[in-house]
């Protein structure tokens, strides 16, 4: 059997390294600056493009009904975080996966976060109403606000931080590099219920990973006869971000939502004339 030189073999390992360092870099890039571009847009396409229904339901998502459930803090091996791995304001992302769902179309979305401050407002308007002079300014009604028939509910119900982890590394001739890799994953669960019966319609668990990488390239040379020792350390770390993937995590439990109703029947498509339609509005 023929045994390869040791500096070969060493050579040929650093090779190795660096073709399965570029990999993992090159899958990372292409899913961070996909998050990047896309970071002010629709994250899911499919979601955006549903086919409208024939009546819009009207969905209320209140304050306290979709909230953070994990208490999972940010994770750092050195010292204690106390700020929270994923925003604590998930509602947001969910009113803006069902206002933007079909286009904007599908969904009619009634505010329900800010409804003290929208009923003091209706208040102001009637209080300067009575006070004008104008009789019939005075006989003006506001138009009742919109109720919804159904709210969506739930929570962020799981983060597993270092879900899998690994890396990577060589070294020859006092030259070498590294690079580590991480995988979280993040889970939402999602209700819709019927106002007039309470009753649960629906229920789906959507799940995202997150993706995280390090990668550190060093180098160290003994000079003036192996008595001083010259060493240079380089390295960088990117991490998806979990807004975005909280964000990815709620598009897909809302697409699921849609999907699932079209096939019970709770909403019916443009160009058909049965179904179950959960809107109550007039």
């Amino acid at each position: 059997m023929v045994q390869l030189p040791k500096s070969l073999f060493l050579l040929a390992l650093l090779l190795s390294s660096c073709s399965t360092l570029d990999q993992i870099e090159d899958t990372y890039e292409q899913r961070y600056s996909k998050d990047i571009a896309q970071i002010q847009d629709l994250q899911s396409p499919e979601l955006k493009n549903v086919p409208i229904p024939q009546v819009s339901p009207v969905v209320a998502v209140y304050p306290m009904s979709f909230t953070d459930q994990t208490g999972q803090r940010k994770s750092n091996s050195e010292f204690a975080l106390f700020s929270t791995a994923i925003t604590q304001q998930p509602n947001a992302l969910l009113i803006r996966a069902l206002k933007h769902a079909g286009d904007g179309k599908f969904f009619r979305v009634v505010e329900r976060v800010g409804l003290d401050n929208l009923t003091k407002e209706r208040q102001l308007i009637r209080s300067a109403r009575e006070q004008t002079a104008n009789e019939e300014e005075k006989k003006k009604a506001l138009r009742p606000l919109l109720f919804a028939g159904i709210l969506i509910e739930g929570a962020v119900i799981s983060y597993e931080a270092n879900l899998e982890s690994g890396g990577i590394g060589a070294r020859y001739l006092g030259i070498g590099n590294s690079i580590q890799y991480r995988e979280d994953n993040i889970t939402v669960s999602l209700r819709m219920v019927s106002v007039a019966t309470g009753e649960v319609l629906l229920e789906v668990l959507s799940q995202k990973t997150i993706f995280s990488y390090g990668k550190s390239e060093d180098v160290f040379r003994f000079i003036e006869a192996n008595t001083e020792l010259v060493e240079v350390e380089l390295g960088n770390a990117r991490n998806e971000s979990s807004t975005i993937a909280l964000m990815k995590a709620i598009e897909g439990g809302v697409l699921e939502i849609v999907e699932t109703g079209y096939d019970r029947g709770f909403w019916v498509l443009q160009n058909k004339n049965e179904g179950v339609e959960l809107n109550d509005e007039e």
